[in-house]
């Protein structure tokens, strides 16, 4: 259904073209660029190597459907963050191409880089992302409260994480 390709610079018009508001930028990518983000921003964020970013190719058309990322890979403590989750276009939503995403992304982290923990942050308004990262297998382990300003309007975030025991249980379900 997908599959994940290296994030180049050939992708990165593309990128700036989803991130067309201020509040759909901190729903993708939380504090990671600064609203709008450029050309600049992008290369500084693909010339990170602690970063494995992906664009999300659909494997019938061919099309860049999305985007993500596998960071802070700490190797002592086996633990990654999952960043910069996006399926980009609202057509594109709601087919299962998301949970994909996800369980792509988890496979490198515990079936590749063998890790034990593996989390992520997501806005507490992104009822659909939180669903989905729940049916992956994540669960809620704490809210940094009120800790983004979007347009003079206070945001909270969830942190979620699963570990290696979990996925292992995913993975006879799915």
């Amino acid at each position: 259904m997908i599959r994940l390709e290296k994030f180049t610079e050939a992708d990165f018009g593309q990128f700036i073209s989803w991130m067309d508001t201020e509040k759909f930028m901190y729903q993708f990518g939380g504090a990671s660029f600064s609203f709008p983000v450029t050309v600049e921003q992008l290369n500084k964020y693909a010339a990170d190597t602690a970063h494995r970013i992906y664009r999300v190719i659909d494997s019938a058309t061919n099309k860049t459907i999305g985007h993500g990322s596998i960071s802070h890979h700490n190797v002592k403590n086996k633990s990654a963050r999952l960043c910069r989750i996006l399926i980009a276009n609202e057509q594109d939503r709601s087919k299962g191409y998301g949970r994909k995403l996800i369980q792509a992304l988890l496979k490198i982290c515990f079936e590749e880089l063998a890790l034990h923990r593996v989390d992520l942050g997501v806005m507490e308004y992104n009822e659909a992302a939180i669903r989905c990262y729940q049916n992956c297998g994540f669960r809620i382990e704490g809210t940094l409260r009120e800790s983004f300003v979007i347009d003079d309007e206070y945001y909270s975030v969830h942190n979620m994480s699963i570990l290696d025991r979990e996925y292992d249980k995913t993975k006879s379900v799915n």
